[in-house]
């Protein structure tokens, strides 16, 4: 079996992924270009529906898939090797519903996090994730398995100035709310009634000063003084439900 352990990054210029949600997901994705599968029939008997009868497929025991994903990963018996989704633009969201926000991460970079905001914002019914392209992780495995799926739905916007992304949604007429603790309004009273963007900073350092600037208020969320901080992903969930669960839209 040829392949290497990694975070699945997979062959240059291609994504590997791996679980059953995130692979199942990407196979019914029409926006993917599937490459090869390898999988324990076990693995692939729990898939929902067939796959295509010449679809690439290499049967492989559990010992030698896990040789093709990082050390440990729970491949659940299927490995996929496939092409990037394609570029997403953000001036193709801009004119979401105003029930639908757009996240913005400043420079989260930990695929765990990113993932599971991925898949709070398929919960919850966002527009869009928008991120800079050089300071956020790739598309791959760890990624795909921690957004369970969603990775496949919720548009991911790459973009070279997330500052000037800012500026073009305040012209679109959304109203931006950066996340942090040092805030001294709560979330809920910063919210609007119409289009919504949420700001959060990568954990530990939080946002830029510029990106802050870029914001129209900041906000926290009302956390117990028990506890310093949350992980940047349970705050895009939390935050994510007080936008979706806010009174009458307009």
């Amino acid at each position: 079996m040829k392949g290497g352990r990694g975070s699945g990054r997979g062959a240059p210029g291609h994504t590997r992924l791996w679980g059953r949600h995130a692979v199942e997901a990407a196979l019914k994705n029409p926006a993917r270009q599937h490459r090869k599968l390898w999988a324990t029939r076990d693995g692939v008997a729990a898939l929902d529906g067939d796959l295509p009868p010449d679809f690439n497929v290499e049967y492989a025991d559990v010992a030698d898939l896990a040789r093709l994903v990082a050390k440990d990963a729970p491949h659940q018996g299927l490995v996929l090797e496939c092409e990037p989704l394609p570029d997403q633009f953000l001036n193709d969201y801009l004119s979401s519903d105003p029930a639908n926000p757009i996240v913005v991460l400043d420079q989260v970079t930990d695929p765990h996090n990113v993932g599971a905001i991925l898949r709070s914002c398929a919960a919850f019914g966002a527009a869009a994730l928008v991120t800079q392209d050089r300071h956020a992780p790739p598309e791959g495995g760890v990624l795909g398995k921690s957004a369970s799926g969603a990775l496949e739905t919720v548009p991911w916007v790459r973009v070279v100035n997330l500052a000037r992304a800012l500026e073009e949604m305040a012209e679109a007429g959304y109203w931006r709310i950066g996340l942090t603790g040092a805030a001294d309004t709560d979330l809920a009273e910063a919210l609007p009634t119409g289009k919504t963007a949420l700001v959060l900073g990568a954990e530990g350092d939080g946002m830029r000063h510029n990106i802050e600037t870029h914001c129209d208020a900041l906000a926290k969320l009302p956390i117990s003084s028990a506890i310093e901080s949350l992980n940047v992903s349970n705050a895009a969930a939390i935050a994510l439900y007080a936008t979706r669960t806010r009174p009458q839209l307009d």
